[in-house]
Parts: C-alpha cells; sequence; structure tokens
C-alpha cells in the first residue's frame, strides 16, 4: 500500500498501512476531511488518543478508536454545547459504525475559542 507515490512496507494489515507518511493515522485524516467539508473550521485538530486506552473498552489492536478533536466554527454559532456534539457525531456517524469508540470534542466559536486562549 502506498500513500502518493510513497511505497509503505510491512505485510497486510500492520501498521504501516494504516499510517500515512506525516504519522497521521488514515481514520484522523478521514475525521478531517469530513469535519473539514461539513462545519469549514478556522481551526480544527484531530489527535489520535487511541494508545492512551490500550486494554480499555472499546480499544483495539492497532488503535484509531479514540481522538480528541479541537474543531472551531462559525458553524456553531447560536448552538449549544448539546447541538454542537449531535452535529459531529451524526458526521461521523460511518467511522463510529466503523469501528472508531469515542471522541473527546471541544467545539467552539471563533469569540469562544479566543477567549478560551
Amino acid at each position: 500500500m502506498g500513500v502518493g507515490n510513497v511505497r509503505l512496507a510491512g505485510p497486510i494489515g500492520s501498521l504501516a498501512e494504516r499510517v500515512d507518511i506525516w504519522g497521521m493515522t488514515l481514520r484522523a485524516a478521514r475525521l478531517e476531511a469530513v469535519l473539514t467539508r461539513t462545519f469549514a473550521p478556522l481551526l480544527l485538530r484531530v489527535v489520535d488518543d487511541s494508545a492512551r486506552h490500550a486494554g480499555h473498552a472499546g480499544a483495539q489492536a492497532g488503535g484509531q478508536t479514540h481522538y480528541n478533536v479541537l474543531l472551531v466554527a462559525e458553524a456553531f454559532r447560536g448552538m449549544t454545547r448539546v447541538a454542537r456534539s449531535r452535529a459531529v457525531h451524526a458526521t461521523l456517524a460511518e467511522e463510529f459504525s466503523g469501528g472508531m469508540h469515542a471522541l473527546a470534542l471541544t467545539l467552539r466559536t471563533p469569540e469562544e475559542h479566543a477567549a478560551a486562549e
């Protein structure tokens, strides 16, 4: 399997096949793409936190199950925290049905983010 013009060595299903040349898991890259398309964020950080949850419920060998997401977008203006979370979960429903187990979400408007920093 390769990424761009780079071929990754390793057996099928190995970590090498699930990580691109920048070290981002393929699921994290998909999360970024879907969230960017849906919310047009001013700031988006997706961190695979699976290693910290190894051995816990929902953790799988190879990771890609637990993520931390910081998403700052105008799209959240006028939405409650619960509505924001529901919108993100609905957007990522396919990832949850495909093995993602947990998201830690920080969802802010630009003004809320500026005040928090």
